[in-house]
């Protein structure tokens, strides 16, 4: 009976233990963490000391921003540094500088005025070049100097007829022409894949081509482009007057002379025939033609805008509503 008493108070307690269990793990949590709020308070100075010296450190980041305002007022001249390069008003000047023919005719009447002394200062029958400054040297593969100019030709020749009025005087030289005055902005024309301007490089020529001399000047020709042989290549020459070949492209152009006399044209080059041949001459000062080739320019005499290529003028006009250009002849002229 002792025993059985015995049990029960011990289950009895037991379960005593049992229940009073989780007050005290509670009341051990709660106490645990009161403990630990308080041992942070002590620490008081991580309160605002310090956030607020790593904010105050790193707000001068805000003066890098400024820094990217500084970027922002750099923009402006970065910008108009890539507008003179890529063109704008440099080039405008340029081109102003370069139509201006001015001071070149009234300074150097005759000959070369870029120091160079390449190109025309033959003086055939009184006709006379005025400004050759468009001769240049082509540098092919940076070696030698290939003169794509020929200093033995001239400008024109005379017409076959008087023109019908005095010629205008300008930079001490007489202009004359035929046709009224009919301005139209020059655009360079192409004869196809197989014509090219001076200047241009090719590495071999077709069999086609042929060998050309003129006063012991070899050139090669091919479908009426004439070329001097270079290390690597060859090079696209100005024709040379008097040169003589059997066949010119059939695009040719037809050039009224005189009433019994015709040229023809292609690619800036004229020829006459004569018994089944065709012989480089000068451009006939009257007559007129459709197109000019790339490498002409436009220049400025008087209130005029001309169209030079090599040594020769073109006057802008039309005939039948089609824009064309006539060989104007220029002749130094007492003021």
């Amino acid at each position: 009976m002792k025993t059985s008493k015995t049990r029960i108070w011990i289950i009895a307690l037991g379960v005593i233990a049992m229940l009073s269990l989780p007050d005290l793990a509670e009341a051990q949590r709660m106490r645990g963490a009161a403990a630990g709020r308080g041992g942070a308070r002590p620490t008081t100075t991580r309160k605002a000391p310090s956030r607020t010296p790593s904010r105050a450190t790193s707000r001068p980041a805000s003066s890098n921003r400024s820094s990217s305002n500084s970027r922002q007022i750099s923009k402006p001249t970065n910008s108009s540094s890539r507008a003179t390069i890529n063109g704008g008003s440099s080039r405008a000047t340029n081109v102003k500088n370069n139509n201006s023919r001015v001071n070149n005719i009234k300074g150097n009447k005759v000959g070369n005025n870029s120091g160079n002394k390449i190109g025309n200062n033959t003086n055939v029958g009184n006709r006379v070049n005025i400004d050759n400054s468009r001769d240049v040297n082509i540098n092919v593969n940076n070696r030698n100097n290939i003169n794509v100019r020929n200093n033995r030709n001239v400008a024109y020749r005379p017409p076959y007829r008087p023109y019908p009025r005095p010629p205008v005087v300008w930079g001490g030289f007489g202009f004359s022409w035929f046709r009224p005055y009919y301005y139209h902005p020059y655009r360079p024309f192409y004869w196809g894949p197989m014509w090219h301007p001076w200047g241009f490089f090719v590495a071999t020529l077709a069999t086609t081509a042929i060998i050309v001399s003129v006063e012991n000047q070899k050139y090669h020709y091919d479908e009426g482009v004439f070329y001097e042989e270079h290390d690597d290549g060859y090079v696209v020459v100005e024709a040379p007057q008097g040169a003589t070949v059997n066949v010119i492209p059939k695009e040719a152009e037809t050039v009224e002379v005189s009433n019994t006399v015709n040229n023809y044209y292609y690619g800036g080059t004229f020829y006459e025939k004569e018994n089944g041949e065709y012989t480089v001459v000068p451009p006939p000062a009257g007559a007129v033609v459709d197109n000019l080739p790339e490498g002409a320019e436009e220049v400025k005499v008087g209130d005029q805008t001309y169209v030079k290529y090599g040594d020769t003028y073109y006057m802008p006009v039309q005939e039948d509503g089609v824009d064309k250009y006539e060989i104007v002849q220029v002749e130094p002229v007492d003021e």
